[in-house]
């Protein structure tokens, strides 16, 4: 069974504060990471905050916070990556990869991101393997150490068109649980492909499952969660959330930890329910009262919600951060950032891209904001064309990982918001990367997966 929490060691704080990883250059045809995490101190990025939509507004960080250090447990090794944001409760915090990466190898895993249709769910690692679904539902896995392709398989059914967009992947226990865009469930024997099991649900998903405790637990694009039993893929239970007309593209997977899973809902909705009975616990809405404008109107939760020690972490694109006492329901405290990523948690911060392309650095205990920085906002900034969409973070060895749409990828120091160099990758990226073993993985819009260890 796929542990879903971790112990976090001890700070050290003069090693955290003083590790500052070192990547060789790779110019030219050269495989090594250039700049991406360097020793000479960098100067802070170039350019203006801009905010996209008019209500929202750049952040700012406490000037009582401006004389504390960030202090971060000390990195740690995880050998596997097997569902939607790490473990199923998402909650991977700080982990370790090698002072140098460089390119391993790289491969084409099929169809890519067009007008049509888009990749929606990063990889999944377990085993050795790495487990990857392209725009046409096509899954193959390959091998982690020189990416030789051990099996695939296309699950479009006979009778549906091409065009689909799928929702994701989720190992468990030996297989593996694919949502699709085709509204349905399926489950495969991950050492060989073969289909064990395949379950109708009401709608399309656009976000991979969560497995836990034998059941896996699937979101449709019409708000409703679907509790399945991952032996045989019998329904167990059902919850329907508020039915929305309209939403961005893309869902967010279930958090599941201590007998409950965390629904967040294109609504804005979050409940919270017994994974045994579907018995709803509490529920919240991030959906903020200060929207102003058709697109700030989105309530809608794409970043997949954190179980953390007791809190449960959550972010909405209607401008609304909170973190919730998992047991009472209670709101701890609630904070005014909008954003589509997933949270990241280590510590004693969160790390968050807000809908302003700006990465802060967040206090789990209060929600204060320890330093925030802005990322590149378009592709041409003079004329303020080709919007950049960024994906991540994720936290690796004293350096937040960020990937974009214009095809680059860049570290970032967790204590300062330093930026700390970047890496061209072959096209844009609009699924998080993943780490697993010391290797990170990217899967470019152009179905190109790339390993760095």
């Amino acid at each position: 069974m796929i542990q879903a929490t971790r112990t976090l060691p001890r700070a050290f704080p003069g090693a955290a504060l003083l590790l500052v990883l070192l990547l060789a250059g790779a110019l030219g045809g050269c495989s090594t990471v250039t700049g991406w995490f360097s020793k000479a101190k960098e100067p802070p990025l170039p350019g203006d905050r801009i905010a996209v939509l008019l209500h929202q507004r750049t952040l700012s960080p406490d000037p009582e916070l401006a004389d504390v250090q960030v202090l971060l447990p000390a990195p740690e090794p995880n050998a596997d990556w097997p569902q939607s944001g790490g473990y199923p409760n998402h909650a991977m915090h700080h982990m370790m990869v090698p002072e140098t990466l460089s390119k391993a190898w790289s491969i084409d895993i099929g169809d890519g991101v067009d007008d049509d249709v888009r990749l929606a769910g990063s990889p999944v690692v377990a085993g050795g393997r790495i487990y990857v679904m392209d725009s046409a539902s096509v899954v193959s896995v390959f091998d982690t150490k020189d990416g030789t392709r051990l099996w695939k398989t296309d699950l479009t059914p006979d009778e549906e068109d091409e065009g689909h967009i799928s929702g994701g992947l989720a190992y468990d226990q030996g297989r593996l649980y694919v949502s699709t865009g085709f509204a349905q469930v399926i489950a495969l024997d991950a050492e060989t492909g073969a289909e064990i099991w395949r379950q109708k649900v009401s709608g399309p998903a656009r976000a991979a499952p969560t497995v836990r405790g034998g059941r896996v637990f699937v979101v449709t694009v019409d708000n409703r969660l679907f509790a399945i039993n991952a032996a045989n893929g019998a329904g167990l239970w059902t919850h329907s959330g508020i039915s929305e007309t309209a939403s961005i593209l893309g869902s967010a997977s279930p958090a599941v930890d201590g007998g409950v899973v965390i629904v967040p809902y294109t609504s804005g909705e979050l409940v919270v329910l017994k994974t045994t009975s579907g018995r709803v616990l509490w529920q919240d809405s991030l959906a903020s009262v200060k929207r102003t404008d058709v697109v700030s109107n989105l309530a809608h939760i794409r970043g997949r919600p954190v179980i953390d020690r007791g809190r449960v972490i959550a972010i909405s694109h209607g401008g609304l951060m909170a973190a919730i006492d998992l047991r009472s329901g209670r709101r701890l405290w609630q904070k005014d950032i909008g954003g589509l990523q997933s949270p990241w948690v280590a510590g004693d911060y969160i790390y968050v891209i807000t809908n302003d392309a700006e990465i802060a650095c967040v206090s789990r205990q209060d929600g204060r904001i320890q330093w925030v920085r802005s990322l590149p906002r378009y592709e041409d900034p003079e004329s303020q064309e080709n919007p950049i969409i960024w994906t991540g973070p994720l936290l690796a060895s004293d350096r937040l990982i960020v990937a974009g749409s214009h095809g680059k990828a860049m570290a970032i120091s967790p204590y300062t918001g330093r930026f700390l160099g970047t890496v061209e990758m072959p096209d844009g990226v609009s699924v998080p990367p993943v780490i697993a073993g010391g290797s990170i993985y990217f899967l470019a819009d152009d179905a190109e997966l790339v390993v760095y260890r």
